[in-house]
């Protein structure tokens, strides 16, 4: 079964603008190569973190809403993690009411 989630994740400033779209486009990928939809995708920009994550006080932040099931999101929790370039990310389940 299919629901709504919310991915936030921050990515390293030093990456160029390139490769902050490659990198979003990957991610997307991988929603879609396992059975999610991607509804919206929203560049925040750049901005001055709460506190310092491998010594960068800055970061790159992307919302990406999308549909996915069981399966989409261990792939996409994966590819994550093992992505360099993103410092932290966060899947949150919206609620059915929204």
């Amino acid at each position: 079964m299919s629901r709504t989630y919310e991915l936030v994740f921050i990515v390293q400033p030093e990456l160029e603008e390139d490769g902050l779209n490659a990198l979003v486009d990957r991610i997307q990928q991988v929603m879609i190569d396992n059975g999610g939809q991607v509804q919206k995708v929203e560049h925040m920009g750049r901005r001055k973190l709460a506190y310092a994550i491998d010594k960068r006080t800055e970061g790159y932040y992307v919302l990406i809403h999308s549909s996915l099931d069981g399966a989409a999101i261990g792939e996409l929790e994966r590819s994550l993690r093992l992505s360099e370039d993103v410092l932290r990310h966060l899947l949150v389940r919206l609620d059915e009411k929204e």
